[in-house]
C-alpha cells in the first residue's frame, strides 16, 4: 500500500496560489442542487438544523428562519433510514413555500441511511471516521498487506454510496473530523492533522477511481490551530497526488457560544480565507442557527469585491523557513517580561481616555478596592498600558506597566514603570539605554532593509503595524524576513480599526492577529478600536491568545452547535456548566449532545458531559468514560465532583 507521508521540505509553500498577497485558490467547481461551489462562485454560507428531523413542520420553520438569516445550503442530520426518508417531506414542504436551497444530509455510522438521503436531497456529508469502521480507542498493528485489506473493505461499504450519488447528480461532503479518525487511522497515522488528511484522501481516492469528482472536503476540528494546519496540508497533498482541486468546506467544530464561539471561529476560519483556501462557511456556535450565518457572512464578505489584491511584498524566497504544517515559535530575545519563553503580552490603549483614574483600569482586568487600598488583578489583566501624551499621574498596582510617547516620557520626573514608544524614524536622533523601549513601524518601513537592519542588535520591542489592505500577509512576510536575517527582536502585533461594530471588531481582529499567533508569530497583542468599550477590546485580546493556544486565562468550552440528535438543551446545560466552572483557568470542559459528538469530538478536552439517552449523561476524563447513566438533573454536580477528585478544582473568589 502506497502511504503519503508529508514531506515539509516539499509542501511548505504548496498550499496557497500566492503567500506575499491574497488570491483566492482555484477549484473546480461542484454542482449542489441550484446552487454551485467552488470555481467562480462566492464563498457560500451554510449552516445545520437543530430540530428534531422527524418534526417535519418544525424542521421546516427553522429552515426558513436561516434562509432569512442568509444561508445557501443548510444540513439535517439523518442517523437512520427513518429520518434519511423524512428529508423527502422537508424537501417538498419547503418547495411547497417558494423555496427551493439545497439539502445535505449529515451522516455518521449508517451507510445505508446515506444511500436512502442521496435519492430525495442534494448533497451528502458522511465522516471516513465512522461510516466504514468503529472507534474502540483500540490500538491495532498492521502490515502494508493487511492495511491494503482494510482499505479493499472500505471501498466495498463507500462505492454503492458513490454509484447512487452519481446516478442521482447528488454532491457528497467527505468530512474528517480530528476528534472522530478511526482506529485504523489512529494507528497508522497518530491524532494529527497528517491523519486527518489521509482519512479524508483514502475516500476521495475511491471516489476518483469511480470517476465522481462533485465532492467537497473538511477538516474540522475544535482546536483552531490543529485545523487550520489541516486544511493547509490537505491543500498540498491533493496537488501532490495529481489529484483535482476539490472545493472545501470551512468550520471550527464545537466553536462553543457568545464572544468565545466567534473568535475561536474567526480565529480558525478566517486564518485560511486569508490563505485563499475555502468555498463555503459553517460558523459553528452553541445557539441558535439562525445566529451562524450573518457571522459568516461578515467573515467572507472582507474577500467578495477583491478576490485578486496587490501587495508591496516583494520577497516571496523567505517562505523556505515557514513551517505551516506545524506550530513553530519564532526565535525572540527576552526583553523585560516579553519574547522567548514568555507568554504574549496584553497592551491595553487607553490614550483617547480624556481621564485617567483608577476606575479607568477596571475595564482592563485591574481594580482598585478603596476599602484596602489594595489592587486585585484577574486572570484577564493587562499587562501593559498605552498612554500617549497623557500618562498616569497615580502609583499603578504591582506588575502593570506604562508605555508612553518618547518626547513625553523624556520629561517625567519619575519614569518608574514607565518606558518610551519610538518611531523607528526617530531612532538616528535619540540615545537610549534602557533595559525596554518600544519601537514603531510599519510594514511598509521596513521594506527598507536599512531600517530593519536597524532592529538586529537592539534590545527592545518592536511594536509592529500595517497599512496594507491584507495585514495579514504583509506581516506574515516580515515576520519571516527577520527570521532569514536573524533578527531576534520580541513583536508586539498592533491592529487598530475604525467605525466597526464589536462584532465586526471581533471577527476581523481574531483573524488579522490570530493567524499570526498560529503561524508561531508575535509576542503580544496591541488593539485599538476607538468606539468599541475597552472591556470587549481586553477580553477579545486575551480570547485571541486562548484561541491560538498560546497564552491560556480562562476556562474554555468545547460545545457543539446542537442537532436534531441531540438529548438535552445544549443552551441551557452550557450556561449552567459556565456559571460554576469559568473560573478554572486552562481547563477544558466537552458539552456534547450526543453520542454522535461524544468522546472523539472533544477529543482535546480535559472532561467530558456527553448525552447517552433521554435524561441520562455520561461523564468523561479525558476520553476515558467515568461515570455513566448520570441523571441530568445531578450531572453538573457529578462533573465538579469529577473535576474535584483529579484535583483540578479551585474555590471561586468572590
Amino acid at each position: 500500500v502506497l502511504q503519503h507521508t508529508y514531506k515539509p521540505e516539499m509542501t511548505n509553500t504548496s498550499f496557497s496560489e500566492s503567500l506575499t498577497n491574497y488570491k483566492r485558490r482555484s477549484t473546480i467547481e461542484v454542482k449542489i442542487g441550484n446552487i454551485p461551489l467552488g470555481g467562480n462562485n462566492p464563498i457560500r454560507i451554510q449552516s445545520m438544523t437543530t430540530v428534531d428531523t422527524m418534526d417535519t413542520e418544525g424542521s421546516i420553520a427553522q429552515c426558513i428562519r436561516m434562509i432569512n438569516s442568509g444561508c445557501e445550503y443548510i444540513r439535517i442530520t439523518a442517523p437512520s433510514i427513518k429520518e434519511a426518508e423524512n428529508l423527502k417531506f422537508i424537501k417538498e414542504g419547503l418547495k411547497a413555500k417558494g423555496y427551493t436551497i439545497p439539502l445535505i444530509a449529515d451522516i455518521h455510522f449508517t451507510p445505508n441511511a446515506a444511500e436512502v438521503a442521496a435519492q430525495h436531497i442534494e448533497k451528502v456529508r458522511v465522516n471516513p471516521g465512522n461510516y466504514a469502521d468503529k472507534k474502540k480507542f483500540d490500538v491495532i498493528e498492521y502490515d502494508d498487506a493487511s492495511y491494503a485489506a482494510e482499505l479493499a473493505r472500505i471501498k466495498e461499504k463507500f462505492e454503492p454510496l458513490i454509484k447512487i450519488c452519481k446516478a442521482n447528480g447528488t454532491a457528497l461532503r467527505i468530512g474528517t473530523n480530528h476528534g472522530s479518525l478511526s482506529d485504523r487511522i489512529m494507528s497508522r497515522y497518530g491524532d494529527t492533522p497528517n491523519g486527518m488528511v489521509e482519512s479524508a484522501l483514502e475516500f476521495l481516492r475511491i471516489c476518483e477511481a469511480n470517476d465522481f469528482y462533485d465532492s467537497v472536503i473538511s477538516m474540522k476540528s475544535s482546536n483552531p490551530q490543529v485545523m487550520v494546519q489541516a486544511y493547509r496540508l490537505l491543500v498540498a497533498r491533493l496537488k501532490e497526488e495529481g489529484l483535482k482541486p476539490y472545493p472545501l468546506h470551512l468550520g471550527v467544530t464545537e466553536a462553543g457560544e457568545g464572544e468565545d464561539g466567534r473568535i475561536k471561529s474567526a480565529l480558525g476560519i478566517g486564518t485560511l480565507l486569508e490563505d485563499g483556501i475555502g468555498d463555503t462557511i459553517r460558523v459553528s456556535l452553541t445557539e441558535e442557527p439562525e445566529f451562524e450565518a450573518p457571522i459568516a457572512k461578515i467573515l467572507a464578505s472582507r474577500y467578495e469585491n477583491n478576490p485578486y489584491a496587490t501587495s508591496t511584498i516583494k520577497n516571496e524566497e523567505v517562505f523556505k523557513n515557514y513551517h505551516p504544517f506545524e506550530y513553530q515559535k519564532r526565535a525572540s530575545r527576552t526583553v523585560s517580561n516579553i519574547g522567548e519563553g514568555n507568554v504574549p503580552r496584553v497592551i491595553a490603549d487607553l490614550s483617547d481616555l480624556e481621564f485617567k483614574n483608577a476606575e479607568s483600569l477596571k475595564a482592563i482586568g485591574h481594580h482598585y478596592l478603596s476599602a484596602t487600598d489594595k489592587w486585585a488583578m484577574s486572570d484577564t489583566g493587562a499587562d501593559y498600558i498605552y498612554t500617549g501624551s497623557r500618562p498616569m499621574d497615580f502609583m499603578l498596582p504591582n506588575g502593570l506597566k506604562e508605555i508612553v510617547n518618547f518626547e513625553t516620557w523624556e520629561l517625567l520626573n519619575n519614569q518608574t514603570n514607565k518606558y518610551p514608544l519610538i518611531p523607528i524614524h526617530d531612532l538616528d536622533e535619540l540615545v537610549v539605554d534602557l533595559d525596554l523601549i518600544f519601537i514603531q513601524a510599519t510594514t511598509n518601513d521596513l521594506q527598507d532593509d536599512i531600517l530593519l537592519g536597524r532592529l538586529k542588535g537592539m534590545k527592545g520591542v518592536l511594536v509592529l503595524e500595517s497599512s496594507e489592505t491584507y495585514s495579514y500577509q504583509a506581516m506574515r512576510e516580515l515576520f519571516l524576513r527577520m527570521m532569514s536575517l536573524s533578527i531576534v527582536i520580541p513583536v508586539i502585533i498592533k491592529r487598530s480599526y475604525n467605525n466597526v461594530s464589536v462584532e465586526h471588531f471581533q471577527l476581523f481582529a481574531s483573524t488579522d492577529v490570530g493567524g499570526l499567533l498560529i503561524d508561531g508569530f508575535g509576542d503580544g497583542i496591541w488593539l485599538k478600536a476607538p468606539g468599541v468599550d475597552k472591556s470587549v477590546i481586553n477580553s477579545t485580546s486575551f480570547g485571541i491568545l486562548q484561541a491560538a493556544r498560546t497564552r491560556m486565562t480562562k476556562t474554555e468550552y468545547i460545545s457543539c452547535p446542537s442537532c436534531g440528535r441531540t438529548l438535552f438543551d445544549l443552551q441551557e446545560t452550557t450556561a449552567k456548566i459556565r456559571k460554576r466552572t469559568d473560573h478554572l483557568k486552562g481547563i477544558k470542559i466537552g458539552i456534547m449532545g450526543c453520542i454522535v459528538n461524544g468522546p472523539g469530538e472533544m477529543a482535546d478536552a480535559d472532561y467530558g458531559y456527553v448525552g447517552s439517552g433521554k435524561g441520562k449523561i455520561t461523564l468523561y476524563k479525558g476520553q476515558e468514560v467515568v461515570k455513566r447513566s448520570v441523571s441530568s438533573e445531578k450531572a453538573v454536580d457529578e462533573l465538579i465532583e469529577l473535576i474535584k477528585e483529579h484535583g483540578d478544582w479551585l474555590e471561586q473568589v468572590v
